[in-house]
């Protein structure tokens, strides 16, 4: 057998390998493409019967009306008020844990800690929810004197709580991969390390942060089971954190099921899904610019 032939069919294998991850990688891709194509198929039809400014500007969701009314803006504020309310727990409580893994916690303690950190994010968003209508929402409503516990301050507390692992792991790779020399050359200027901590290495990981803020609102908006159990379900405009609230991924899971196929209100909660899928899609393009060093240098 010639040198030559031994060659070919020594990379038979891996040539059958990579055509194989080459179909996998393809098949994800189809996926994909084919959750686009049914949501914009199903949703866009909605179109020729609820105008744009309806359907964006107007204050009533009541699919079940005569005649209907589907106006997103309570749901999409609904989403928003969890969104930045979560954000506003994540993002601080986050940050400072990445800045004690990677700057100051023992190697020891640090292998300890982050693998718990981590699991929160194993933990079942059902889970989250039940604590929420069994101890947060009742506890809520008695430090506040309210009517109902079950509001958006609930709602993003605990959504804010599932997004601290992805915040913190996002951030504390953010912060490690700054290279040792930048620490070493400014503690050798007289710099403390509180000092370096601040004006160096969170200045040096900037994008990584901006990248961990935007997945964890990522993270939290996409959010189904929690806020269908603890936000209260209310399609109002809200004023305010301790109002219940209903987001646009909680009206697609509580009346998907009882909509009949190819009825108007089926369409419209695909067109709800598509707006949700363009901001999910809009903060994935956010996290990519905030992740090229020519965006911070500008």
């Amino acid at each position: 057998m010639s040198e030559r032939r031994k060659r070919g069919l020594g990379k038979k294998p891996q040539d059958t390998a990579g055509l194989v991850l080459f179909f996998v990688a393809l098949s994800s891709v189809a996926f994909i493409l084919g959750i686009i194509a049914v949501l914009f198929v199903e949703g866009l039809p909605a179109l020729s019967h609820v105008s744009l400014s309806e359907f964006f500007l107007g204050r009533r969701w009541y699919p079940v009306s005569s005649p209907p009314r589907f106006g997103l803006l309570p749901l999409l504020l609904g989403s928003l008020f969890v969104t930045l309310g979560g954000l506003a727990f994540a993002v601080p409580l986050g940050f400072l844990a990445a800045v004690f893994l990677a700057e100051i916690c023992p190697w020891g303690l640090r292998e300890f800690l982050k693998p718990v950190i981590e699991i929160l994010a194993g933990i079942p968003s059902v889970v989250y929810g039940f604590f929420g209508v069994v101890f947060l929402a009742p506890f809520l409503r008695e430090i506040f004197t309210l009517p109902t516990g079950l509001t958006a301050l609930t709602a993003s507390m605990l959504l804010g709580l599932m997004a601290v692992p992805v915040v913190v792991s996002v951030m504390e790779d953010a912060l490690t991969a700054v290279p040792r020399d930048y620490r070493e050359a400014a503690l050798a200027l007289g710099a403390t390390r509180w000092e370096t901590i601040k004006e160096v290495v969170v200045p040096a990981a900037s994008s990584g942060i901006g990248a961990a803020v935007i997945l964890g609102a990522g993270r939290i908006i996409g959010e189904t089971m929690t806020v269908l159990m603890v936000a209260g379900g209310a399609a109002l405009i809200p004023r305010s954190f301790f109002q219940p609230v209903r987001t646009m991924t909680a009206a697609i899971a509580a009346e998907m099921a009882e909509t009949p196929v190819g009825s108007l209100h089926y369409r419209v909660l695909f067109l709800v899904a598509v707006v949700l899928f363009a901001i999910t899609l809009l903060f994935d393009l956010v996290v990519n610019l905030f992740g090229r060093r020519e965006f911070w240098r500008r």
